[in-house]
């Protein structure tokens, strides 16, 4: 039997076409709006994050603004690298990253565009974007391109988002400032190994008082391979586990996070305070004997 009406149409070759066509300019549109994070130590009782954002969408009407974090402690390029590493590579190809951490333009510290991994990084080349990437970066611009406004406080909504805007709207890297062969160069404090104990140190401490130490799984496997061995923390020994949940509520424990990296924790509690854990401590893995 023929169907007439409205369910003729729903289920007419045109209208499903129609609908088809609709979906996929519907993706192409969502996936052209580009994506700008902002990582900052601006903190979100004054004006400065708001000013950025407002002066990116007179910019940029449909850009997609993630704010990664506004809380980084002051000038600490150390945590917003931690903080930073940690996110960008989960955002998709072509992201811009504006950094508004210690981001003060002088002769030592340039302000630069830095493509790595297909992502855009803008900020002072103080050694936080060394710290960031994974990889030698793809192209490195010390950027020439005249900022907003004759005041030289504020370089992340005066300079950075034109920056931006030019990089979302298809203007070629090269032809915003000068290539630079290399970024100041800044590494990760490393663990070490001698044969029978990896010597640690706390890099970071999170919102719920977790502490984070320079060592990963992978170094451990390199270093340990199946040989069994225990975690001291101020002489203490830390049992290691794979979930918070496997030791009872109160007691610390050890593990690998999602980032890879050791952490010693507190079921439901605050291992920093607990334990007396300031940046920088000493961690220590040794062979079982």
């Amino acid at each position: 039997m023929q169907e007439t009406g409205w369910r003729a149409l729903y289920t007419s070759e045109f209208f499903v076409s129609g609908i088809q066509i609709l979906f996929q300019k519907l993706h192409q549109i969502i996936h052209c709006m580009p994506i700008i994070t902002l990582l900052s130590d601006w903190g979100l009782t004054d004006h400065y994050v708001a000013s950025v954002k407002g002066a990116i969408l007179s910019r940029i009407p449909d850009a997609v603004i993630v704010d990664i974090s506004h809380n980084i402690r002051l000038f600490d390029i150390k945590h917003a690298s931690f903080v930073m590493r940690n996110a960008w590579h989960t955002f998709p190809a072509g992201t811009i990253h504006i950094i508004g951490v210690d981001s003060i333009e002088s002769d030592k510290h340039p302000h630069v565009i830095v493509k790595s991994e297909g992502h855009y990084f803008i900020g002072a080349d103080t050694g936080l974007i060394s710290l960031i990437l994974n990889d030698k970066p793809e192209q490195i611009i010390s950027i020439s391109v005249n900022q907003d406004s004759g005041y030289y406080t504020f370089p992340a909504r005066d300079r950075f988002v034109k920056v931006a805007t030019l990089l979302a709207t298809g203007t070629p890297m090269g032809e915003l400032g000068e290539t630079l062969a290399s970024l100041n160069p800044k590494t990760l404090l490393q663990p070490d190994f001698d044969g029978k104990m990896i010597y640690g140190k706390v890099m970071h401490i999170d919102h719920y008082e977790n502490v984070f130490v320079n060592i990963t799984d992978r170094f451990v496997k390199e270093c340990m391979g199946k040989n069994p061995y225990s975690i001291t923390y101020k002489k203490e020994k830390i049992p290691l586990v794979k979930a918070y949940g496997d030791v009872r509520e109160g007691y610390t424990c050890a593990l690998f996070a999602s980032n890879g990296f050791l952490q010693i924790a507190v079921n439901r509690g605050r291992a920093a305070s607990l334990l007396g854990v300031t940046m920088d401590n000493d961690v220590f893995l040794e062979l079982n004997k």
